[in-house]
């Protein structure tokens, strides 16, 4: 049996001595490699915390101490050490959650992934903490890959430092490589000084007599005074040779660090400085991601930050290549446009290589902007490059969109500003849960005036639709796309001259029963829907808008000519776009059914993208059976009954 089959709760690490510990992180990071391997999933961020979440979970008492992750991808180490050892269906339906989860464990606290977040909860569980009675309970947020280019997270420093007997540990999980460790003799001697003086400094003793000093010297005459800021400005010159500490020292946070990440005993030996001072601290631990697998370190890109299933032996892929990703074509189309268009900007949050902006960076690397895990800032900065005469191209996954939802609304589209916001894995995105869903932006971007929003259903529809998004200059234009391949290409049998495309006709003459709207990559989904419902004897016509905002006219003229309108979108159907459609036509006097297919107003759990989708219900065979139903007379919404007709009754047949 390995030692890591001995770990099923934190305290069970208490009596490891150092030499165990040490194997205790290569068997952890071998399971890793194997099992992570074998699923996909966040590997090279979780092989470089291992050292350091060993050590907060020997120094730290969880969960009566509160551990947060920002961001909750490197918590697969935290997941071993808390009784969670089947990988075996991680990120899958019915499986371990990518990210910390509070229906898997008590040890898990924050469950959103969104990044730079963390010190906020910190913020408030210390707070409630003192309040309630409990300020003993420490509370320790992990910050790294990124985090902390997020503006919140430093909101959140500046309150947590001006409160000294809050008792919050930061440990900045540092694996930029920008940053590391000096190697040679001078080196570790440094450390070993740099040591001893975190000791001295986080002492209560030594904070004592610095306010004692300081305030008699502060009381006295103008000699006394100037003697005071000379001390103290000697002090801070030779700390920060010895420890440079940047912000942390401005804000007022006790700073310890840097410490080798990888060196357990150092690790243990800072946090226990940080404990044991009992107010704010900050530890600076450098980290190499991908830590212990030699394919993870070579790979330039991000070091295996995530894969999909590899080989664990070389880190290749296993994976038979699919179709064209969606990324891949826009990618490659905004490339395109920069080379023919000098206004064209990208601009990214610490995700210049997933959104698809890296062929544009190589292309014209002066143009492409990453500003760090910073959606609101990188919204009101694209609006202060259109008023300069630029075209900016914001590039993210949708679930990131709503931090920067003020942003476009009061900056962008306030200002007529010529903002292009191109929004990568939007819908159902399958394995990372919850808070990585981009289901909620067709319901947001509704109430934005004078927004322009379109959805492609296939690689030259995003082409065509990109482009067109572009050539807006005095508006907000979005285009969404899915996650993983581009489906097939569906050709229009006619488009409408508000660029509507038609995709199918089933019977003769104008007057259908249902019309089905199509949003973006459900287009193949309503086709399929239209086929069945053709088997049955009900006529339709599927209509692919392009542009579902503003919504085109013509489709308010084909839902007047049936019995019934069904939408289908892979968005929250609470104010997305059959609701907006809805409402449009009973502007326009028509009294249409309307029947909105989306997904539900809840937080869906993990799964592959169509297992959520069958989950929830959106399934050709479930949407055709309902809209039969409805046509039938016999479910509501009620299709209107053709001229002279009685709604017949009776058994619905199994499509």
């Amino acid at each position: 049996m390995g030692l890591l089959e001995t770990i099923d709760d934190p305290r069970d690490l208490r009596g490891l001595g150092m030499a165990r510990m040490k194997e205790l992180a290569a068997e952890i990071r071998g399971f890793l490699i194997a099992n992570v391997a074998r699923t996909g999933g966040h590997l090279g961020p979780n092989l470089g915390v291992v050292e350091l979440t060993l050590g907060i979970h020997r120094v730290f008492d969880s969960p009566r101490d509160s551990i947060v992750f920002d961001t909750g991808h490197q918590s697969y180490v935290h997941k071993l050490l808390t009784g969670r050892r089947d990988f075996s269906t991680l990120r899958q339906e019915g499986g371990l959650a990518g990210y910390p989860d509070r229906s898997e464990s008590i040890h898990d606290v924050v469950e959103s992934s969104h990044a730079s977040s963390s010190l906020s909860w910190a913020d408030g569980i210390s707070r409630a903490r003192q309040l309630t009675g409990e300020g003993e309970r420490y509370v320790v947020a992990v910050v790294g890959d990124g985090a902390l280019t997020g503006g919140m997270a430093w909101e959140a420093v500046n309150n947590i430092a001006a409160d000294k007997d809050r008792r919050v540990v930061i440990v900045v999980n540092d694996n930029g490589r920008s940053y590391a460790p000096t190697i040679g003799g001078l080196a570790d001697q440094l450390a070993g000084l740099r040591q001893t003086l975190d000791k001295v400094r986080t002492h209560k003793a030594y904070e004592g007599t610095l306010d004692f000093w300081k305030q008699r010297l502060q009381e006295g005459g103008a000699v006394s005074r100037f003697t005071y800021k000379s001390l103290h400005a000697t002090k801070k010159g030779i700390k920060d040779w010895w420890a440079p500490q940047g912000l942390f020292e401005d804000l007022g946070m006790k700073y310890i660090g840097p410490v080798d990440g990888h060196n357990q005993a150092a690790v243990e030996e800072a946090l226990q400085l940080a404990r044991s001072y009992r107010g704010p601290v900050i530890v600076h631990a450098l980290t190499e991601k991908g830590r212990g697998y030699a394919p993870a370190r070579a790979h330039e890109a991000d070091q295996f930050h995530a894969v999909g299933v590899i080989d664990p032996e070389t880190g290749e892929s296993v994976e038979r290549p699919g179709a064209q990703s969606w990324t891949s074509v826009f990618g490659e189309e905004i490339a395109d446009i920069a080379d023919e268009r000098a206004d064209i900007v990208g601009i990214t949050g610490a995700m210049l290589i997933p959104v698809g902006l890296k062929t544009m960076a190589e292309r014209h690397p002066a143009r492409v902007v990453d500003v760090g895990i910073a959606e609101q800032h990188a919204l009101t900065s694209a609006a202060g490059m259109a008023f300069g005469g630029l075209h900016p191209v914001v590039a993210l996954y949708a679930t990131f969109l709503n931090r920067a939802f003020d942003q476009l609304l009061m900056d962008v589209a306030l200002h007529g500003a010529g903002v292009t916001v191109v929004l990568d894995r939007a819908g159902v995105t399958g394995p990372d849960g919850p808070s990585h869903h981009g289901m909620w932006d067709l319901s947001l971007l509704q109430i934005v005036p004078g927004l322009h929003l379109a959805a492609p259903r296939d690689a030259t529809r995003l082409r065509e639709e990109l482009r067109e998004a572009v050539a807006v200059s005095d508006a907000p234009t979005v285009l969404r796309f899915s996650k993983g391949s581009v489906g097939a290409e569906i050709e229009a049998v006619e488009r409408l001259h508000d660029g509507v495309d038609i995709l199918a006709r089933h019977g003769d003459g104008e007057e259908r029963d249902v019309l089905i709207v199509a949003v973006g990559s459900m287009a193949d989904m309503a086709l399929d829907v239209a086929g069945r419902l053709a088997d049955q004897g009900v006529t339709s016509t599927v209509v692919d808008p392009r542009w579902v905002l503003p919504v085109p006219r013509s489709i308010i003229g084909l839902a007047a000519r049936h019995r019934i309108v069904v939408s289908i979108e892979d968005g929250v159907k609470a104010g997305g776009v059959g609701s907006r459609i809805r409402q449009e036509m009973r502007a326009a006097g028509v009294d249409t059914a309307l029947n909105e297919v989306g997904l539900p107003v809840e937080f869906l759990q993990h799964g592959s993208r169509n297992q959520v989708l069958a989950r929830v219900g959106m399934t050709a065979p479930r949407i055709a059976q309902d809209t039969l139903a409805q046509v039938l007379g016999t479910k509501v919404p009620f299709a209107r009954p053709r001229p002279g007709q009685d709604l017949p009754t009776g058994q619905i047949p199994q499509l």
